[in-house]
């Protein structure tokens, strides 16, 4: 193992926060593709006995949510608060990210709060939004692929309100052709 010397951290600058209200958004854009137009009874479907239902994946990201906002002001704070209904989840995860987003947007962080929120809250709702769409895939309602780096995603717009995609294909783009 090496020594890398002193911790760095990211600066605590607007800058760095725009970047993170983007990663924000970016988490609402890709997850409201995923979250609506769900096949009926996706909410609860088991998939295996060790795989948390889609409502269980859902209710944790809101807890994630939840969490970020502690880190973003500089304290540490996990709670699992979850529940069952679907769609009061999927409504505190979108109302987290947004409460996430004003303080994002209020002004600085502190010291080291924006790699805890990247390697932490945020890095793992993306990894849970992943998830949640193989679940879509093998409950027969696949999202379509889409070329994020042409989504019509905005820093600041972190509902479930999203706009469509801009540019979907069918087919697996890693696919040789």
């Amino acid at each position: 193992m090496h020594d890398t010397g002193p911790a760095t951290h990211l600066p605590t600058d607007a800058a760095t926060a725009a970047a993170l209200r983007h990663v924000a958004a970016t988490l609402a854009y890709r997850a409201a593709k995923i979250l609506r137009d769900v096949p009926p009874g996706f909410d609860s479907m088991v998939f295996g006995p060790a795989t948390r239902s889609p409502v269980q994946i859902v209710a944790h990201m809101a807890d994630l949510m939840a969490w970020g906002i502690t880190l973003a002001r500089g304290e540490y704070g996990w709670k699992a608060d979850g529940g069952s209904d679907w769609t009061v989840e999927v409504q505190r995860f979108f109302d987290g990210l947004a409460q996430l987003d004003a303080v994002l947007g209020s002004g600085e962080l502190p010291e080291g709060a924006a790699e805890k929120l990247i390697q932490g809250p945020l890095a793992d709702a993306l990894t849970h939004a992943g998830q949640l769409a193989m679940l879509r895939g093998m409950a027969g309602r696949p999202v379509r692929p889409e070329s994020y780096a042409r989504a019509d995603i905005v820093a600041g717009r972190v509902g479930s309100d999203q706009p469509g995609p801009r540019r979907e294909f069918d087919g697996d783009a890693s696919a040789r052709r």
